[in-house]
């Protein structure tokens, strides 16, 4: 039998170009999301000293800064330097994700240089869901470095417990919130080295007034603003209080306070989702004049 199938009364059809039926049609709506996912996958499966060496920074931050700190004073015994870890552990969390998630906007940059974004923005899918592929698969890479981390809190005297999911998922969030800043900044610079400089210097400021290494009350003014205004601050005070560890971790004087308001946890992994869905939507609208 050929290709070609007749009826009578009506004209041949070419069996070979003819449209599916309607009842096989496969929904492929989030096939571009998958793609990119697996993409990122793929290079972090075939580069695993990548992770071995991002985790060292935060470690170092850790084991080296808090017990620095603690073993300068003489009048501060060995529970105050577990406690002091404890209380740097959020930070170390939080400066995991930053590098992985940062990386894929680095990525994109390249992309642009090699000719592969032109293909992307050629694809006949939505630039909404090249996006969300690309921050899903930022945000993945960021969870398993939290992971990585995670796997050595004993230092610092983090217990096993079920709520270290939750802790996890708070570190999804992060992670899906540093990779929506790259990706917004991979939209608008066009140079490798112009964007790690400009990368370099916004993360630094987050970090550095996010109250990862220090009480966020009782500062100064204008001190106790900027870190009040921190999106990541709220972050931070959201992993510290997840925690199951030591009770400097859930104590009164290292919980985020606004006016006197200590805010849920949902409220503050809901405003870093809210600016996460900000950044990824003018990231979408920037994206189609990325070539």
């Amino acid at each position: 039998m050929t290709g070609t199938d007749t009826v009578a009364g009506a004209r041949p059809v070419d069996s070979r170009t003819a449209p599916p039926v309607a009842g096989n049609r496969r929904p492929r709506t989030a096939r571009p999301v998958l793609l990119l996912w697996r993409r990122e996958m793929t290079r972090l499966r075939h580069n695993p000293a990548r992770v071995l060496l991002g985790l060292v920074t935060p470690l170092l931050f850790l084991v080296v800064l808090g017990t620095g700190l603690e073993s300068a004073s003489s009048t501060l015994g060995r529970a105050q330097l577990e406690d002091y870890r404890a209380f740097l552990f959020p930070g170390a969390l939080v400066m995991s994700v930053q590098s992985p998630a940062i990386a894929v906007g680095i990525s994109l940059v390249w992309d642009r240089r090699l000719g592969i974004l032109r293909q992307m923005l050629v694809a006949p899918v939505p630039r909404s869901q090249i996006v969300l592929g690309l921050a899903a698969g930022g945000a993945t890479v960021g969870g398993v470095y939290g992971i990585g981390v995670l796997a050595v809190g004993g230092i610092a005297g983090i217990r096993p417990s079920p709520m270290l999911l939750v802790v996890l998922a708070e570190i999804l969030c992060l992670s899906l919130f540093f990779t929506s800043l790259g990706l917004l900044a991979a939209v608008t610079i066009r140079r490798v080295d112009t964007f790690q400089i400009v990368v370099n210097l916004g993360l630094m400021p987050l970090m550095f007034f996010s109250g990862a290494m220090f009480p966020p009350n009782g500062l100064p003014g204008w001190l106790d603003t900027v870190v009040k205004a921190n999106p990541l601050t709220y972050g931070v005070d959201a992993v510290r209080r997840t925690l199951p560890g030591p009770r400097i971790l859930h104590s009164e004087q290292t919980r985020l306070l606004i006016g006197g308001w200590n805010p849920p946890v949902v409220a503050e992994l809901g405003a870093l989702a809210g600016l996460t869905a900000v950044c990824l939507a003018v990231s979408t609208v920037r994206f189609s004049r990325a070539s």
